[in-house]
């Protein structure tokens, strides 16, 4: 019986590979983000005579909305797979590994993706704000409240986070 339970074991345990092509897709949604910012930037630069600065403006936060949305790619595919999957041994000495490689745990991790979120939210309602003759009120409102809903729940699960990890 111990024999089927070790083998049992084993096989949990190699399930975590299972993982693995989430994370290649994570890349090449970064690949598709990449994609995209360069159609955002090609955007920009072609109608730069035209544009005014409102548009170049919402051009811009486009590509910074889409660098948070991949350095976010980055953190969660890089420590999801050390956490969840397979330490990186062989990177561990690489001049280029970012310091919080293989530091970041399921709780920091929530915490940045909220972060994120909260970042990305803003700035969608930024870009709102910049053509708001294009937006209703209800629209804008709906906009308003979803943004500050994601910033109370990244408050508050930040000051949970906190809490609870003070009583250990």
């Amino acid at each position: 019986m111990k024999k089927l339970e070790n083998h049992f074991e084993h096989f949990l345990f190699a399930s975590r590979w299972l993982m693995a092509p989430i994370y290649l897709g994570l890349v090449l949604a970064m690949l598709v983000l990449l994609i995209k910012f360069g159609k955002e930037i090609y955007g920009i630069f072609a109608d730069i005579a035209t544009a005014s600065s409102a548009t170049v403006i919402t051009g811009v936060l486009s590509l910074v909305d889409v660098a948070l949305i991949m350095n976010l790619l980055i953190i969660i595919t890089f420590s999801g797979y050390e956490n969840f999957v397979s330490k990186m041994e062989d990177l561990h000495d690489h001049e280029d590994r970012p310091d919080w490689m293989g530091h970041i745990g399921f709780s920091d991790l929530k915490i940045k993706l909220i972060g994120s979120i909260v970042a990305i939210s803003g700035i969608e309602l930024l870009k709102a704000f910049m053509s708001v003759d294009l937006h209703t009120d209800r629209h804008l409102s709906w906009m308003v409240g979803i943004h500050i809903t994601f910033l109370f729940s990244g408050l508050f699960y930040a000051l949970m986070d906190r809490l609870s990890s003070g009583k250990h």
